[in-house]
């Protein structure tokens, strides 16, 4: 490819100096500021409700508001992983003018960072809610007011949230993945049907016994906790099956057409699934140039993606709207350097077509006419002629900070966007970030 071919000798006589220097990063990512702030605001809480807020001493046990703090917790935990919320934090961000100081738009660029919200706010409400639980026994033992139901499915459900947060935990996360993806669908929607027992039987039992819609109306659980199950519903909603063509290239990858009522606006993602109760897999839209529809890109990465590769379906599932990824930080820089590798050229596609603003694209791939085809490559150096195709079946696997960092130079660019594996997208975003080049690639909290 002459693409690759014309760039293969300047790229190898790129000095390394300058990129050996020990890496002067933030002590913490936004990630984990997010998560620090919801600690501290609920560990503030919980000090002012252990003294002068006396929710809990030897006179009186708040039990609403300990159960209050548990449905607040929940509530951000859901609503900020709702998709609608999440298209206007990203539309929001968008409207940032391009002359505004560089300084503040790349601080602006990392509010996909959000799952730090999600992740402190669902630690808390599980911390809360041992507390309600063990309240509620210190109030059994004192007063006997409370049924043996309530406190029964207060313990089951301090087990099932315990559960959830473990296995989100990084570590064991990312080695039992499947596990991670069953206990929160599955304990998820289980605990889902426990709170709203319990919020139920707690209002019951702290008015001895009746059950009056002006009881239930007053509750700020009760009320908590129809947002919470609205949102997990509403993805729901959108549910359905659609007939896809599918291209085969190679045994590493396909090419899925379909057609939806609106085709997903440029650069966002979309689940889909073959079975709606099990596995959902998210991919990047990449619509169709000459005609309405849209496509994805899937390569073999694990057991799914391999059944899907070698048995592909006449249909798929779709569930949702379509939400934004992290190239859609683009529209804030007035110039980008993006850095793909395999498929992460997928999301990364639609934002190369039509765009008016300078840009480099560094596509790094084992033999890409072969494993994506002619066509999808073409289409891709049409896209951008500028292209740095790199094979790694020819030329093994380079350097990918050391060429980003050299595009920035060519083009002065305000912004470096990654999309590849783990390991390689923190190499090159925590190495640009090291010599003051913002970067930008996913953080897998999803």
């Amino acid at each position: 490819m002459h693409h690759e071919k014309n760039k293969t000798a300047s790229v190898l006589e790129v000095s390394h100096s300058g990129l050996t220097r020990q890496l002067a990063l933030p002590a913490l990512s936004y990630y984990q500021m997010l998560f620090i702030t919801v600690s501290m605001i609920n560990l503030t809480i919980m000090s002012w409700a252990f003294t002068s807020g006396s929710w809990w001493d030897n006179r009186h046990i708040s039990l609403a508001h300990f159960g209050n703090m548990v449905i607040a917790n929940l509530c951000v935990t859901v609503l900020i992983r709702q998709q609608y919320l999440i298209n206007a934090l990203f539309r929001l961000v968008w409207r940032t003018p391009t002359h505004w100081p560089l300084a503040l738009r790349r601080h602006l660029a990392k509010v996909y960072h959000f799952g730090g919200l999600h992740s402190g706010c669902a630690t808390f409400s599980c911390v809360w809610l041992l507390l309600f639980t063990l309240a509620a026994f210190c109030q059994q033992r004192a007063q006997g007011n409370l049924s043996l139901q309530l406190l029964s499915v207060n313990t089951l459900l301090v087990v099932i949230l315990s559960l959830i947060a473990l296995t989100a935990l990084p570590q064991i996360r990312q080695r039992y993945h499947n596990l991670f993806e069953h206990m929160h669908r599955y304990a998820g929607w289980s605990s889902l049907a426990l709170s709203w027992l319990q919020v139920l039987w707690f209002i019951r039992d702290s008015h001895h016994g009746e059950w009056r819609w002006q009881h239930i109306s007053h509750a700020f659980a009760f009320w908590g906790l129809a947002t919470i199950s609205f949102s997990i519903l509403l993805p729901w909603l959108r549910l359905r099956r659609v007939p896809i063509k599918v291209l085969r290239p190679s045994a590493h990858a396909v090419i899925i057409e379909f057609a939806l009522p609106h085709d997903p606006f440029p650069g966002s993602t979309l689940a889909i699934s073959l079975t709606p109760l099990t596995e959902w897999h998210a991919f990047a839209n990449i619509p169709l140039v000459s005609r309405p529809g849209c496509r994805m890109l899937i390569s073999r990465a694990g057991d799914w993606t391999g059944r899907f590769i070698d048995n592909p379906p006449s249909h798929v599932w779709f569930k949702g709207i379509p939400t934004p990824g992290v190239g859609s930080m683009n529209k804030i820089f007035n110039s980008v350097v993006y850095v793909a590798t395999g498929s992460g050229i997928g999301p990364l596609l639609p934002h190369l077509v039509n765009n008016p603003r300078p840009c480099k694209l560094i596509w790094s791939t084992r033999n890409p006419l072969v494993t994506y085809g002619e066509a999808f490559v073409n289409e891709i150096i049409a896209a951008h002629p500028g292209v740095l195709i790199w094979d790694t079946d020819a030329h093994g696997k380079p350097d990918l900070l050391l060429l980003a960092c050299q595009k920035v130079r060519e083009i002065n660019a305000e912004a470096v966007i990654c999309i590849a594996n783990r390991p390689l997208t923190d190499y090159v975003v925590e190495g640009c970030e090291a010599q003051g080049i913002a970067a930008y690639g996913a953080i897998w909290d999803s």
